[in-house]
């Protein structure tokens, strides 16, 4: 009995450290979405869009592993399926604002998208120092590392194509990597679908 009970303190106290990380991780994310689209709007920039809704995703997959934490496997493995998701219409919007850039072509403000990256890079390796320790608890967690660490080649990425928007004068570094961040996502969802998928199998 007291084994029993030991396990299932155990079990609770790392939800609890598991629904802090998330919580913190959230209100990050919802934060640098709100700043971050802003500027992308402001600045016209089709990269550093994608980077936002990657936010947003973000702070949606987040709010959903709060309630996931406590509940079965089958369960973590559903809302999981539905993250994956998640990511996919993320891809689909940034691949439709690729097209509109592509019908109607502007040059974005390679200021407005090398601060705003550097800000959510920042912000973003907060979030992946804060989930380290969680990634490989369970396929909630792991499935959170996963979008977090896509944050992380999002940044950069952006930041790489405002130096090449400043080089080359023409948007189409912007379009390029854009165009990379939505194909990153769409593998990113693939991989969170197929080991949700898996789980539910098994």
């Amino acid at each position: 009995m007291a084994s029993c009970c030991e396990n299932n303190c155990a079990i609770e106290q790392l939800r609890e450290r598991q629904r802090g990380t998330l919580k913190a991780v959230l209100v990050v994310n919802a934060v640098m979405f709100i700043v971050i689209a802003g500027s992308a709007f402001y600045g016209k920039s089709a990269a550093l869009l994608s980077d936002s809704l990657d936010n947003l995703g973000d702070a949606l997959t987040y709010g959903l592993s709060l309630y996931a934490v406590s509940q079965g496997a089958t369960t973590k493995a559903k809302v999981a399926l539905f993250k994956g998701g998640l990511i996919f219409i993320g891809a689909c919007v940034v691949f439709a604002q690729i097209i509109q850039r592509l019908i109607d072509p502007v040059l974005p403000s390679y200021e407005i998208m090398g601060i705003f990256s550097l800000a959510g890079l920042v912000a973003n390796s907060l979030c992946l120092l804060l989930l380290w320790k969680h990634r490989n608890e369970d396929i909630n967690m792991s499935s959170v590392w996963e979008c977090s660490r896509n944050d992380i080649a999002s940044n950069l990425s952006v930041f790489i194509a405002a130096g090449a928007v400043w080089f080359f004068e023409s948007g189409w570094a912007d379009i390029f990597v854009a165009s990379c961040l939505a194909i990153l996502l769409l593998n990113s969802s693939f991989r969170v679908i197929a080991s949700a998928l898996k789980e539910l199998r098994n």
